[in-house]
């Protein structure tokens, strides 16, 4: 039994209703005014989203579901040491907008370690690349040569209805999930230690495998990467990145693509390489 699956389902449930009774009772309400300014100037600062997950604050910094980062690193389920909180957890506080039991972030836990498997054809198409190519680069091939294995991809095709499609997307965004750490490491050792490549460690947590992978494996580092990665997980949805990602899954393409294509925004001199 997926647990994550089974509570998201429940939770997406009650807000469809929910949702269908502020659109009935609001629906033609005003929430702001817009300016030529705003137009020409790429939508800035326009009132055009609702995002749940994260809300950033110029005073108060962000907040994920309505809890800070202090907060979260009190609240959330910690690695083995006890210092820093684990990405699992905040994923699932982020998709249900609970904070998970310590069960539960193990068995996510488990779930990705069970999913990490990188497909071989993946690896050999990154061998072909030179290894000078960027970075992203390498990145944004590796993951959608592993859109081979969409789910969602795969069900469409077999003509699922519409009310299924969020099924097989939380599939592939778990699968793909599991699988970047080993991409990403792979990428970074071929790029910058002569594709020296080290063999996962399924005993440790998500982002302390990463460290590992990438041949940091001081207890400290893995710590840093634990709480890295909880912090960055999300950034609102009106970025660069998050913002492709939904226009281009708005098109029915899959995670993969969807994600690649996020990438690809990410990897502008004015987002992530900035």
């Amino acid at each position: 039994m997926d647990l994550l699956k089974s509570k998201f389902s429940q939770k997406a449930s009650a807000l469809q209703k929910e949702i269908k009774t502020i659109l009935r009772e609001n629906g033609d309400r005003k929430i702001d005014q817009v300016t030529l300014s705003q137009l020409f100037g790429g939508a800035r600062g326009i009132k055009m989203m609702v995002w749940e997950t994260s809300n950033l604050d110029p005073i108060d910094g962000i907040r994920f579901r309505g809890y800070s980062i202090p907060q979260l690193r009190d609240q959330l389920p910690k690695g083995p040491d006890g210092k820093e909180p684990l990405p699992e957890g905040l994923f699932w506080l982020m998709l249900v907008g609970e904070i998970p039991t310590a069960d539960e972030v193990k068995w996510l836990a488990e779930q990705w370690v069970s999913r990490s498997n990188v497909p071989e054809h993946v690896f050999r198409t990154l061998d072909a690349m030179p290894t000078d190519t960027h970075p992203m680069t390498q990145f944004i091939v590796a993951i959608t040569a592993m859109q081979a294995s969409s789910c969602f991809a795969r069900r469409y095709e077999e003509g699922m209805g519409k009310d299924e499609y969020w099924d097989p997307t939380y599939e592939d965004a778990m699968n793909l999930i599991a699988r970047l750490p080993r991409v990403a490491a792979y990428i970074y050792r071929r790029t910058y230690h002569q594709g020296q490549h080290l063999a996962p460690d399924i005993s440790l947590d998500w982002a302390a495998n990463f460290a590992h992978l990438l041949g940091m494996p001081h207890p400290d580092f893995k710590n840093l990467m634990r709480l890295y990665l909880t912090i960055h997980a999300d950034h609102e949805g009106g970025n660069a990145s998050a913002h492709t990602a939904h226009l281009i899954s708005s098109t029915l393409s899959d995670a993969y693509l969807s994600y690649a294509g996020a990438m690809g925004s990410l990897a502008g001199p004015l987002h992530g390489l900035a």
